[in-house]
């Protein structure tokens, strides 16, 4: 089909490459519209989202409104007559208004196999569930929090993968769906389906609260934590007292000796083997190992370094300091 007039709306890292897609493609993109810069790091520096950056290395004109309520913000959109509005991951509703403006309406990039997932966590939410997929749905936007018909469906196995390696592939999975469908929008619009009744889930903000262990939980559970708070908020127990973020973690299927014959007499939190492969700790059911770990204010280091500065056998996690 002919080249399209696109307005990309988008912020994290998730939707960059979609839109480096679009931008290596014969299509132009008119705008690109981004969450306001915000403060970042240790030093609280206002900073330019992940696709602003993009966009500005390519020189597109970029719009940060602050939401869409304002007559003069939709008015202006409608000035860059789009044919076609493509949002990832942006952080804004989008009002009927704002949907109605493109010639062929908005398509959301959206990272889960819908109905499952509405919201604005899709991938942390399927790791903590324990799900064994999850995928990317291409969809046209209505009004509703991911409500809209259906026009492309992928899925992935989670398998043992963090957030951080789900994030990365379903991003590169979006783009690659994205720049198919275009090959011919208008046959995909057509064949469009609606979203089916039942399996809807929603997919609420992580909070760093979430990111505490539990060590009463079963080792699957705090695995799966791990793996979906990997890159943040980051699991996190103490030691001594003292916050200890976990960084990577598998589920013991036993030995050596049967780790201290099924930790019989221990204490959920316990420490009851080191060795090179890592630190393994008793749990309210099952053992998990931890493989990568991190003090307050050192740097991420493997279990065989750490426990030569830290001996940790029989050392009890997550209790305040004695």
């Amino acid at each position: 089909m002919k080249p399209l007039h696109i307005v990309y709306a988008g912020t994290p890292e998730f939707a960059v490459p979609a839109l480096q897609a679009l931008l290596n493609s014969s299509h132009r993109v008119v705008a690109v519209y981004t969450q306001p810069d915000r403060p970042a790091g240790r030093g609280r520096v206002l900073t330019a989202s992940p696709v602003k950056q993009c966009a500005l290395s390519h020189h597109i004109t970029v719009e940060q409104p602050l939401n869409f309520r304002s007559e003069t913000d939709i008015n202006h959109l409608r000035e860059y007559q789009p044919d076609l509005m493509i949002v990832a991951a942006y952080g804004l509703i989008l009002p009927q208004a704002v949907l109605d403006i493109p010639k062929y309406g908005c398509i959301n990039i959206h990272a889960s196999l819908l109905p499952r997932w509405r919201g604005a966590a899709p991938i942390h939410r399927a790791i903590l569930a324990g799900d064994k997929t999850t995928g990317i749905t291409l969809m046209r936007m209505e009004a509703g929090l991911d409500t809209g018909p259906m026009l492309s469906v992928c899925s992935v196995e989670i398998a043992s993968k963090t957030a951080a390696q789900l994030h990365d592939e379903l991003a590169t999975l979006g783009a690659t769906m994205l720049m198919e469908l275009m090959k011919d929008l208008p046959a995909s619009l057509r064949r469009s389906t609606a979203q089916p009744d039942v399996g809807v889930t929603y997919a609420k903000k992580i909070t760093k609260d979430e990111a505490r262990i539990d060590w009463n939980n079963s080792a699957e559970l705090i695995d799966r934590q791990v793996r979906a708070f990997n890159p943040w908020p980051v699991a996190e127990t103490t030691l001594n007292g003292k916050q200890l973020r976990v960084w990577k973690t598998n589920v013991v299927l036993q030995s050596p000796a049967d780790i201290k014959a099924s930790s019989v007499n221990t204490t959920s939190g316990e420490v009851i083997h080191v060795d090179a492969n890592g630190i393994q700790v008793a749990c309210g059911a099952g053992i998990l190992n931890i493989s990568e770990l991190q003090l307050a204010g050192r740097n991420v280091v493997s279990a065989s370094d750490f426990i030569k500065a830290h001996p940790l056998l029989n050392q009890l996690l997550g209790r305040p300091a004695t």
